[in-house]
């Protein structure tokens, strides 16, 4: 089964920026990847995905313009890079991957995606 690792969490002052990457254990060329976060006593919300054909990405209102998604097929990997953070983007992010048929539109619904990564936590603090 797919195994996902992120990585690239960690503490940083309000209006700075980070990036995470979502490395897999196999290809995921044919799959399609989403970016999602759970702050304490919230649920988990999806906030970017792209598919597999990479002419799709979309973006929750919540992080739209200060968020970039992009993956490196050759290197199996997904990244976020996150510019502009504020406290509320405090979360526990995690990246998950399904097989789609290339060009197919990705969902940032959790429901859509099969396998999970273990998360790395982002804190956005002065």
């Amino acid at each position: 089964q797919l195994q996902l690792v992120e990585s690239g969490g960690g503490l940083v002052q309000p209006g700075g920026s980070l990036r995470l990457s979502c490395a897999a254990s196999e290809r995921i060329l044919d799959s399609a990847i989403g970016w999602f976060r759970q702050a304490p006593g919230k649920e988990r919300e999806g906030i970017s995905c792209i598919n597999s054909g990479v002419d799709f990405a979309n973006y929750a209102r919540s992080v739209r313009g200060r968020f970039t998604i992009s993956r490196d097929n050759t290197k199996n990997s997904v990244y976020l890079q996150m510019n502009g953070l504020e406290p509320e983007d405090t979360a526990v992010y995690y990246c998950a991957a399904v097989r789609s048929r290339l060009f197919a539109q990705c969902v940032l619904s959790s429901a859509g995606y099969d396998s999970w990564g273990q998360g790395t936590q982002v804190t956005v603090s002065s």
